[in-house]
């Protein structure tokens, strides 16, 4: 008991309740042992010890334990004796911040912009590849759980809800610029469309998890849909839909990954939606986002952005090479686009959407 009165009346004398209440916290982690001891240890400094050599005893005890069991980058003042230092150096106590970033995105212009706007925020962030190839759904389960940090989707409001968007376009809105993968023997009746009354005879492919099946059914178009990317293709020369829409900046490259000689690229429709590509990040690596968001914006204000941006995917030529002005337009609405989508920024989007198009 007395020991117990020895104790009070030091810790009143010397103010150090702080420092009390401090190791109390970082011992409830320690087995039971190690936890006595060290309370057995305190005891001792309390009862026999000044209160500057108390504040050091304390700042080794806990130094020694963060560096056992959390590896903390905390900074104690031991030579200064007071508890309001060791209280403001324990309450920036933060875990440490991974600097390796895993991601599915592969060796793309997204990968490349990605690897670039990290270096721009001068982060240090090291980009981890995963090979495994993932759905929509799964990958935004893998970021909720943060075993994936970033990939990159078209954008939806659930999706912007679910996990942290940067909201600077990847593919300043080409990708919501479509243009049609379609059966050589329907080419004439592709041609003679002309109005969304006409198109909407036409009847559309998707891929179920993206966000373009759920604005082209918002638009009143019929849509057959399937949860594997790759059944597209045979689906579409079967006759189970007329049409898969893929950005303009894709589609070549990805009909030649499914070569198929009763398929081709339609020359005479635009279809046209808003619907931005944005990087997303796990929710718990919100300093993730915001060096990317950094990094981007960096780029876009020095016009690096659109200089990597127009070699990396070869713009002039797609333009040459689409026509886009030669093409009737069908533009649709999409519905759920976030109010926070940076349409008044003109410097984050090519000058599509203002084209008339062919009449």
């Amino acid at each position: 008991m007395a020991i117990h009165l020895t104790v009070a009346m030091r810790v009143i004398a010397t103010g150090m309740t702080s420092v009390i209440r401090y190791v109390f916290t970082r011992t409830t982690t320690l087995i039971i042992t190690k936890r006595a001891a060290c309370w057995s240890l305190f005891i001792m400094a309390l009862t026999g010890l000044s209160a500057s050599s108390f504040a050091v005893f304390a700042t080794d005890i806990a130094s020694s334990h963060f560096a056992a069991n959390s590896n903390s980058n905390l900074n104690l003042n031991s030579n200064s004796g007071s508890s309001e230092a060791i209280k403001s150096d324990v309450s920036h106590i933060q875990p440490p911040i991974s600097k390796t970033i895993v991601t599915t995105i592969q060796q793309t212009w997204q990968l490349n912009l990605l690897k670039e706007a990290l270096r721009r925020s001068d982060s240090g962030y090291q980009v981890q590849q995963m090979s495994t190839q993932m759905n929509q759904k799964r990958k935004v389960e893998e970021a909720l759980a943060a075993t994936v940090d970033v990939f990159w989707s078209m954008t939806s409001k659930e999706l912007e809800e679910t996990v942290l968007p940067v909201r600077i376009p990847l593919f300043k809105g080409l990708l919501g610029n479509r243009l049609l993968i379609i059966r050589k023997a329907d080419e004439t009746r592709f041609a003679n469309v002309k109005t969304m009354s006409d198109f909407r005879q036409l009847k559309a492919g998707q891929n179920r998890y993206w966000p373009d099946a759920t604005i082209l059914e918002a638009n009143g178009l019929p849509v057959v849909t399937s949860y594997q990317y790759t059944n597209l293709y045979p689906m579409l020369e079967g006759g189970r839909f007329d049409y898969l829409a893929l950005g303009a900046q894709e589609i070549g490259e990805e009909l030649a990954s499914h070569p198929n000689p009763a398929l081709k690229v339609d020359s005479h429709i635009l279809l046209q939606y808003r619907s931005p590509a944005y990087f997303f990040v796990s929710p718990k690596r919100p300093e993730l986002a915001a060096a990317i968001l950094a990094g981007l914006e960096s780029m876009v204000s020095d016009g690096s952005f659109d200089e990597m941006f127009n070699r990396e995917l070869k713009i002039e030529q797609l333009y040459r090479e689409a026509k886009f002005e030669q093409r009737v337009i069908i533009r649709l609405d999409t519905p759920d686009l976030s109010p926070l989508t940076p349409i008044e920024r003109k410097e984050l989007w090519l000058d599509l959407f203002s084209m008339q198009g062919a009449k």
